[in-house]
């Protein structure tokens, strides 16, 4: 196996309990082994979701900062070339926020699987023939 590209449904899944999935299970291993591939949004919306969760009481800062400081020990490479005009048609076509889209972009021009938890993501996936990181 390759590199993976992570969408943040798939972090979201390691650090809430209630959250498991086997498919977030087989995307920390790839993770773990081989690294992966994030579009620059990522880095946000991991700490967006995590302070959102504190917010709702499903995790507290004690546990945002040890998340943090596991997904810091994985090679988690942030691309920062995209290509708008890809970026742009992906996300017109498949009804996509451009934040969803550039998951789609990354995986696409790397040419490895998405592990993604969100079903509107990965039917778009499907649909641009993406390999899609199965349980």
């Amino acid at each position: 196996m390759t590199q993976i590209v992570l969408d943040n449904s798939v972090v979201l899944a390691w650090c809430l309990a209630d959250e498991s999935a086997q498919i977030a299970d087989r995307a920390m291993q790839l993770a773990a082994a081989h690294g992966a591939v994030v579009p620059r949004i990522w880095w946000y919306e991991v700490r967006n979701a995590l302070v959102v969760n504190e917010w709702r009481g499903r995790l507290n800062a004690t546990d945002t900062r040890a998340t943090l400081a596991d997904i810091g020990e994985l090679q988690i490479e942030v691309d920062h070339d995209h290509d708008e005009s890809a970026l742009l048609d992906i996300s017109r076509t498949h009804h996509l926020s451009v934040y969803d889209a550039a998951y789609l972009e990354v995986a696409g021009r790397h040419g490895l699987p998405l592990a993604s938890l969100d079903q509107r993501l990965r039917r778009a996936a499907s649909a641009a023939r993406i390999a899609l990181l199965e349980e």
